[in-house]
């Protein structure tokens, strides 16, 4: 029996979310969030990910994405979210007006004693809350969903004046990260 929010078909087309640990609010920093795009359009470019859709919250991130043949999509999450953890990381231990950098700091230290395996800081939630796309309407949902979360906590009010989404793209507007329009 499949596992649920697993990625079973390696190349197939997923609604991911991943999530910061405990929900912290670490993507509220601009330099942090262009670590997130950089990495997002590297791993478009070097190592097979094709995206249609995308939204960065402040505490996760929204993908509908599949992996290119012979390329493995859970292969490619893993390495992302360990390369944007290092990246952001780093800058958050070297930031020196960031309030919360203590907070933060040592929460993830102590998500990180708890969890077998980690080194020192646990930053993602373990998995990408997977869910297989089996139908044009269900991708149509979901990419509506996403281009929708900045308007439903009232960041802004059209989805397309979000910098951090693919919204702009859909609009005719070159986003941030390089995606394939549906």
């Amino acid at each position: 029996m499949d596992k649920p929010f697993k990625i079973c078909d390696q190349n197939a087309v997923y609604f991911l979310t991943l999530t910061i640990v405990d929900w912290m609010d670490v993507f509220t920093r601009k330099e942090y969030k262009m670590e997130v795009t950089d990495c997002l359009n590297f791993c478009v470019e070097k190592k097979g990910l094709e995206i249609y859709a995308w939204v960065l919250m402040t505490n996760h991130l929204h993908l509908l994405c599949r992996a290119v043949e012979p390329k493995r999509l859970s292969d490619i999450m893993r390495d992302f979210k360990k390369f944007v953890a290092y990246k952001v990381l780093i800058s958050l231990e070297k930031e020196s007006v960031e309030s919360r950098k203590k907070w933060m700091l040592n929460q993830m230290e102590f998500r990180g004693m708890i969890v077998k395996g980690v080194e020192k800081y646990k930053f993602w939630k373990d998995g990408v809350h997977a869910i297989e796309i089996f139908s044009p309407k269900f991708f149509e949902q979901k990419l509506h969903y996403i281009h929708q979360n900045p308007v439903r906590v009232m960041i802004v009010e059209e989805d397309h004046h979000y910098l951090f989404s693919s919204a702009r793209d859909y609009a005719g507007v070159k986003g941030l990260v390089k995606v394939s329009l549906y």
